[in-house]
């Protein structure tokens, strides 16, 4: 059978779509490779969110094309930017983010050198279905595809459009699977999973379910945004008290100024994001926070920037993604007035960085001297394995037990959001 190799960037849902198609082509009597030169066909899942990404991808794309080998484009780029696709690759066959389903025809047609493009799907349930993960760990779980936003710089509503919610029943089933598989964490994720709803059951129920399966095991929240997280914070709350939800969350704000949260049709204001955070903290205090911040939004003045830097102070979180404004094809934000030079967004990037790299150092220290339970779940560098304490703290440690297992730890220092650790031997 013709060896494939599939590649995926960007989110752990395009990951976990990787991971569908690489477990229905196995099923399909497929063997998968790890490199392209092996293959005989090659898939990029692809990701759109930021321009640097889509410039990495499309420079693979040109080189895998040039190869002469069959090539398929699937991920968020075919449905979203259609035309630039066709254009950077015309040979290639195209398989939109609600058309998973159809990689296995894909590859069949693509082998006889047909091309095909299925970028007109409907979202659908991918629960419960074939599997290679590329953590054998680690079982990535969506639980809804598509938003309720319309944020003006997102270009990812084009390809995965409005909120389709899994059914609950299904979600659940699948974790069981896993759990039994061997997986020792798992990650429900949807582009806002505060946002679920499949028939009046919210994300807090669904997450009671998971946690009370059978089985020692950890699940990680994925991003929720501010506005929907607020209208079930307290029942997330009373769900964070099991010991198997990691005590942590990710919840972007953006901006640190209500005027350009407005411009981005972001839903909240700075008070509101505050207000949640504050209840979290009183409830949680070591909870561990996770938000983003993007640099540079068209109009964004110094004293708006400067009100991110403050935000940022304030919050201290556990992790912050800093992003630099890009310009996404299609989005109202790539038409406003008031953009900035390349210059001026790298420059506030590097200020954000600055500070969040002293602020992360600082805010580890508070672990030092901790004891208690991690659990390894992958390979650091310098001969250390990498696992998460009880508020999804990433932790090295040197330890010759296998991945999968519980340690117990002595936090010994810190760095810019990790930390180090010796083995506590029993």
């Amino acid at each position: 059978m013709p060896k494939i190799h599939i590649k995926s960037y960007g989110c752990s849902a395009n990951t976990a779509d990787a991971e569908i198609a690489r477990g229905a082509l196995t099923e399909d009597g497929h063997t998968l490779v790890e490199t392209p030169e092996e293959a005989d066909i090659n898939i990029i899942v692809t990701c759109v969110v930021k321009t640097p990404t889509e410039q990495k991808v499309s420079k693979e794309l040109r080189q895998l094309e040039a190869s002469g080998k069959p090539l398929i484009v699937a991920g968020c780029m075919p449905k979203s930017m259609t035309k630039q696709v066709k254009k950077l690759v015309p040979t290639a066959s195209l398989v939109g983010p609600d058309d998973i389903e159809h990689i296995t025809e894909a590859v069949d047609h693509s082998l006889r050198g047909e091309q095909v493009i299925y970028i007109d799907g409907e979202a659908t349930d991918r629960t419960c279905l074939p599997r290679v993960r590329e953590n054998k760990l680690i079982h990535i779980a969506p639980i809804s595809t598509g938003c309720l936003g319309n944020c003006s710089y997102c270009i990812v509503k084009f390809a995965r459009g409005h909120l389709y919610s899994f059914p609950v029943e299904k979600i659940v089933s699948d974790v069981e699977t896993a759990i039994n598989d061997g997986c020792r964490e798992v990650w429900v994720t949807a582009e806002d999973t505060a946002t679920y709803n499949d028939n009046g059951v919210l994300l807090n129920e669904l997450l009671d379910k998971i946690t009370a399966l059978e089985g020692d095991f950890r699940v990680r929240v994925g991003m929720t945004t501010p506005n929907s997280f607020s209208k079930i914070l307290d029942q997330m709350i009373e769900s964070m008290k099991s010991p198997k939800l990691y005590k942590f969350i990710h919840i972007p704000i953006q901006a640190g100024n209500d005027q350009i949260l407005a411009a981005m049709r972001r839903k909240y204001t700075v008070q509101e994001f505050k207000d949640v955070v504050n209840r979290l903290r009183e409830a949680i205090p070591e909870i561990g926070i996770s938000t983003d911040i993007i640099c540079g939004f068209p109009g964004e003045t110094p004293e708006h920037f400067q009100d991110s830097l403050d935000l940022v102070k304030w919050l201290r979180p556990d992790v912050l993604n800093i992003n630099r404004f890009w310009e996404r094809p299609g989005t109202d934000a790539a038409k406003m007035p008031g953009r900035l030079h390349g210059r001026e967004t790298k420059e506030r990037s590097r200020l954000m960085t600055k500070l969040w790299k002293e602020i992360a150092v600082d805010v580890g220290k508070r672990w030092v001297g901790w004891e208690g339970e991690i659990l390894l779940t992958e390979h650091g560098k310098r001969g250390t394995k990498v696992g998460r304490n009880y508020v999804y703290k990433a932790i090295a440690v040197k330890t010759d037990a296998p991945l999968g297992s519980f340690v117990n730890v002595r936090v010994k220092k810190t760095g810019v959001g990790y930390l180090v650790a010796d083995e506590i031997k029993n």
